[in-house]
């Protein structure tokens, strides 16, 4: 994943530990891969995982622990995280877990890899490519590192709460989670956005990540994946809770709700 970093001199504060508390569940995700795989090949078990954007690369790491025929192929162009990873990630995993997964620090539009089952992109973080021809491109790449019935996996996001700036917060066990949204332009789709956290009884730390993206929509990239040759598409939308927000449960859906903010998923079939 691209990521933008603020230097802090706060002691102790370990940004990706915060990041990973915040929004990763790598445990919940590497399951719905595999119930998403089974979706499109009759219950076929899928082995290898590639992730795109990887950061510090946990989902990788979980994948390995799923079984011993599991192998993770992990991506990136920042050193920073991949060694974050190395050092609090794949040290933690058995010899016979850490031969498993192979990391890659490259570009995802070149660095040369082996056919897998499933490559995902997650955390939005494809929405760096801003043009038509910038995702094509990129889409046309996973296509390629696909095995036949390999499933490729997006996340997406969108909301009319998009559409101008905007500042979420979320109260966690020993700290505070904000995501904001930084503008709009509705001319080229673009906005920027930032990851600040507060420890409790501390002061707010700004800006610790930053993203500059294009929003894309469901339509548009759907479009984008027939067009490379992916034979079908399906987007998982998000049950609701008791409260009439998401309940973290995603399953197929041919039509999506007018939510001011949700997330769903987009997947693919290689045929």
């Amino acid at each position: 994943m691209l990521i933008h970093k603020q230097k802090t001199n706060l002691n102790n504060f370990d940004k990706y530990e915060y990041y990973r508390l915040s929004v990763q569940s790598p445990d919940v995700d590497t399951e719905f891969f595999e119930k998403v795989y089974y979706d499109f090949n009759a219950r076929k078990k899928p082995e290898t995982l590639r992730e795109d954007f990887c950061g510090t690369f946990l989902l990788s790491c979980e994948w390995v622990k799923r079984g011993k025929s599991y192998r993770a192929l992990a991506i990136d162009l920042d050193p920073e995280p991949l060694d974050y990873g190395r050092r609090h990630n794949l040290s933690k995993l058995s010899t016979h877990q850490q031969s498993r997964l192979h990391l890659v620090k490259g570009d995802v539009l070149d660095s040369p890899t082996e056919l897998v089952d499933i490559l995902a992109a997650m955390n939005f973080s494809y929405f760096i490519f801003k043009t038509r021809s910038q995702m094509k491109k990129y889409l046309q790449k996973a296509f390629q590192g696909l095995k036949k019935n390999g499933v490729l996996i997006l996340d997406c996001f969108g909301g009319s709460l998009c559409y101008d700036a905007n500042l979420e917060k979320t109260k966690l066990k020993n700290f505070t989670y904000f995501w904001e949204q930084e503008g709009y332009d509705p001319i080229s789709h673009e906005a920027h956005f930032h990851i600040h956290f507060k420890p409790h009884g501390k002061k707010k730390i700004a800006q610790v990540f930053s993203y500059d993206w294009r929003l894309w929509t469901i339509a548009e990239l759907r479009e984008l994946l027939v067009e490379v040759g992916f034979s079908e598409t399906h987007v998982y939308w998000e049950g609701n809770n008791k409260k009439g927000g998401g309940n973290g449960v995603f399953t197929r859906a041919q039509k999506g709700e007018e939510c001011q903010s949700w997330i769903a998923y987009i997947t693919a079939k290689k045929i």
